[in-house]
């Protein structure tokens, strides 16, 4: 199984190719200490400045059994092209001037509100991730629950239902990332990951009118997500996260262990690319709980990258708390 951070680019990967300063450097690794999903998302430069284009084989050639003096008929493969948008996600940071220079060392002050924007961005991009819907925010991009949405639909067989029927479920991602399954994006000619430039200084406005001289900053990060084979991605949905009969918090609660087993068959191949399960707080501290049990041997306690992490047969359980647990049910 291959260790995370060892395949594919990732946020990481590109900060360290393409700045110099190392600004970037020090932001992505305050990400990672929050959202382990964008360490591990492989991330390519767009095809396009504002999408990707993504040609999928739609259709495979026939052929046929022939008789001497009799031909066979001529046949083809079907495509189609999908283009997935990308997102801009932007906010400003001001500072009264003298606000900053109380302290004697603007910069040091102005770092820990910088620290606050980060991780609001940081919060946003990961549920952007699996909840960002372009039919109700066009603004933003694709994500993965409105592409895993129904049971019935025709990638339903990699979606798998938890048991659930109210509206406080969550789910568990198991999802395979690599140019050739699932992968972010950045605009075509633009940097990857969060960015921030220092405006420096500026003549502000109180609610009022009133002016005083600040500082400011400007934080963007264009992203986007490309499934280029649904076939790489499993939902277990409808996990029911409250007391009530077959909750997790209840006395019989469902069997993730058999979920995640199925969830692994769903996916049409290992060793594509970097795989990882994503839960909550919630469904990964009962399989914590869980991993302690000797009776789970699949399921156990291992270290990547210097740190503890929960596995099931090899594959990183993630935490991510941008997984809700007020789901709709999926049906």
């Amino acid at each position: 199984m291959p260790t995370i951070g060892n395949l594919n680019p990732t946020y990481v990967d590109w900060a360290k190719r393409t700045d110099a300063t190392g600004k970037i450097d020090t932001i992505v690794e305050l990400l990672s200490q929050t959202n382990e999903i964008l360490t591990d998302a492989t991330v390519l430069e767009a095809n396009e400045r504002t999408g990707h284009r993504t040609t999928v084989r739609t259709g495979l050639p026939s052929s046929a059994w022939r008789m001497l003096n009799y031909g066979v008929p001529n046949s083809k493969s079907t495509t189609a092209q999908i283009t997935d948008s990308i997102g801009m996600l932007e906010a400003y940071a001001e500072i009264d001037k003298d606000l900053a220079e109380l302290n004697g060392n603007s910069a040091e002050f102005r770092l820990t509100e910088d620290r606050a924007f980060i991780e609001s961005m940081n919060q946003t991009m990961a549920s952007t991730i699996f909840y960002g819907n372009t039919a109700s925010n066009p603004e933003r991009f694709l994500g993965l629950a409105p592409r895993y949405s129904s049971l019935s639909a025709n990638n339903g067989s990699n979606i798998i239902d938890g048991g659930g029927t109210a509206s406080a479920n969550t789910s568990i991602w198991l999802v395979t990332w690599s140019p050739n399954t699932c992968h972010l994006l950045f605009p075509k000619g633009s940097q990857a990951g969060l960015s921030h430039r220092d405006l420096g200084e500026w003549t502000l406005q109180d609610g009022a009118g009133g002016q005083y001289q600040g500082y400011r900053t400007h934080y963007q990060w264009k992203c986007g997500l490309t499934l280029r084979d649904w076939r790489f991605a499993v939902r277990i949905c409808n996990i029911d996260t409250t007391s009530n009969a077959g909750g997790l918090q209840s006395s019989t609660p469902p069997n993730l262990i058999r979920l995640m087993v199925r969830a692994m068959n769903r996916l049409h191949a290992m060793g594509m690319g970097r795989t990882a399960f994503y839960a909550n707080r919630t469904v990964k501290t009962w399989l914590d709980i869980q991993a302690m049990d000797k009776t789970n041997v699949q399921l156990r306690l291992d270290e990547f990258d210097g740190k503890a992490v929960t596995t099931f047969r090899g594959i990183p359980i993630r935490l991510t708390d941008a997984l809700l647990n007020t789901e709709a049910r999926v049906i």
